[in-house]
């Protein structure tokens, strides 16, 4: 497999997203926007010749959109094969690609999201843990943050202590959502509207810059869905989903 490494100069002409083919959609539209302003703080997107089957998406995690303390690692936002493409070696090439960049950087080692049984939009447990991955620390919502160090002696990245005990003090549906994810771009104004026209209760934060991702009240931040102050989930909802969600 021949991979493309994206940058800013090449952003515009390459295929970036996982599930949508056409390039004018507005869902890649804010995606690429989003990684355009990323570049600057180290983000990397390697990506196969073949459109948006397999990439990897890094950055430094000082740069990370997620309430992290990892100095000195860098952080994986996303690993991506798709599923004609699974049992090929490609994750493991993306990986290692990861790993010699982060290496040559001088990096302390690799973090990532995910949780003890495998969830929607998060790296799979079983293939980091063969992979050499341990969890470092949990959230109470069951969000595990996952290293893997280059030195034996390397400080664990961990949580902040807004995103270890998710909770908001609103009442009602809160999302707090990027635009890291493609998806966001259609599917939140979809939840807007299902709510406003079913009189259901639900407020949208659109995190827009580093700072605020970083101080975030949930360890993922690509989305996160809150009810009456509790953490629901990261699987974006369409209306079908959402209506289904609020009549349990």
């Amino acid at each position: 497999m021949e991979y493309i490494k994206v940058t800013k100069e090449n952003l515009e002409k390459e295929h970036i997203c996982c599930a949508i083919s056409n390039n004018k959609d507005s869902q890649v539209s804010s995606k690429k926007a989003w990684l355009a302003d990323r570049f600057e703080d180290g983000l990397v997107f390697l990506k196969s010749v073949e459109r948006g089957k397999c990439f990897i998406e890094y950055i430094p995690a000082e740069n990370a959109w997620n309430p992290i303390n990892a100095d000195g690692y860098m952080y994986i936002d996303c690993l991506w094969v798709s599923g004609s493409f699974k049992g090929h070696g490609y994750a493991n090439d993306l990986l290692n690609a990861c790993i010699e960049d982060s290496k040559e950087k001088g990096k302390k080692g690799l973090c990532i999201l995910s949780a003890a049984k495998k969830k929607p939009f998060l790296a799979d447990p079983k293939f980091l843990a063969y992979k050499g991955f341990s969890v470092c620390d949990e959230a109470d919502n069951g969000i595990q943050l996952w290293y893997l160090p280059f030195l034996s002696n390397a400080e664990k990245p961990k949580f902040k202590e807004c995103a270890r005990h998710p909770r908001v003090d609103e009442t009602g549906y809160i999302l707090y959502y990027t635009s890291q994810c493609p998806f966001n771009a259609k599917y939140v104004p979809v939840v807007e509207q299902t709510a406003l026209e079913h009189s259901i209760a639900f407020k949208a934060i659109h995190i827009e810059s580093k700072e605020d991702a970083q101080n975030a009240p949930t360890p993922i931040t690509t989305y996160a869905l809150f009810y009456n102050g509790e953490y629901l989930t990261n699987e974006q909802m369409n209306e079908a989903k959402f209506l289904k969600l609020s009549a349990c």
